[in-house]
């Protein structure tokens, strides 16, 4: 792999992972439509990139969150970040397993029929559709200290049908979900990402012993990082006062093309 590809992909993984427009997606696309030959473990080695800029933009938080879990267990000292940390927990392990089931699944699909470029042109276009629904139609009520179990369940088990649909996106699927239960833009952003941490960190370890330590790889992580923190920091101030509208209609272009250039 050359550092050129792996810059680029640092780059795109940094931003998509990130926005929900879905990484799977465009680490698919890209090295489809250049015709690159990447190795299948630089996809997951690039979330190593995101998950060090989730975890030291949210440092703070996170040892908000480890602190008040604690004390809500040993302490019995109730909080919000308490709260929020073994709502995440009680969601991550069921996430995790129907995530791997259907992963497998679905690879076996596209493998069996090759139709994972099709699928991921229909998975970007319908999200694209329903989160743009969801968003202009949800009003902005709750915020996320007052989020509740249930809604804190829906939101991360719906990560495992990123893992079933390629192109639907991790964060795309959780911030639609968490729109639909009235949660407000920036704390569904938030959550999402939080909520991501854990999966993303067990996806690394799962595939870390298939690595290949070069300059690539370090470039590939070190832009995904970089990137990813000034995504971060990007959508949060965005979604502020603004919409995802932005993100649905891009999906449904990507889409559409996609379509497109497979049919042609």
């Amino acid at each position: 792999m050359e550092i050129y590809q792996a810059i680029i992909l640092g780059i795109v993984q940094g931003l998509t992972e990130l926005l929900p427009i879905s990484s799977s997606a465009h680490l698919n696309l890209i090295p489809w439509m250049f015709n690159w030959n990447i190795p299948e473990s630089f996809d997951v080695a690039l979330h190593l990139g995101t998950l060090f800029a989730i975890t030291i933009f949210f440092f703070k938080d996170w040892l908000g969150l480890i602190k008040g879990g604690y004390e809500q267990v040993v302490k019995k000292k109730k909080s919000t970040e308490g709260k929020i940390f073994w709502y995440i927990v009680a969601v991550t392990i069921p996430t995790g397993i129907v995530s791997l089931v259907l992963d497998n699944f679905s690879e076996y699909i596209c493998d069996k029929f090759g139709i994972e470029m099709i699928l991921i042109a229909v998975a970007l276009i319908v999200l694209g559709i329903v989160l743009y629904i969801v968003d202009k139609k949800s009003p902005s009520e709750v915020k996320y200290e007052d989020m509740t179990f249930k809604q804190s369940f829906l939101i991360g088990i719906s990560q495992a049908i990123a893992a079933a649909f390629p192109g639907t996106s991790r964060s795309g699927i959780t911030m639609t979900v968490a729109r639909a239960l009235k949660i407000d833009r920036e704390s569904a952003a938030k959550y999402s990402f939080l909520l991501s941490t854990p999966i993303i960190l067990a996806a690394v370890l799962v595939s870390i012993t298939e690595f290949e330590l070069s300059l690539a790889f370090i470039l590939g992580v070190l832009f995904s990082f970089l990137t990813g923190i000034l995504v971060i920091k990007f959508l949060l101030n965005y979604l502020k006062k603004g919409s995802f509208k932005i993100f649905a209609i891009y999906r449904v272009i990507l889409g559409i093309i996609v379509i497109a250039i497979t049919l042609i």
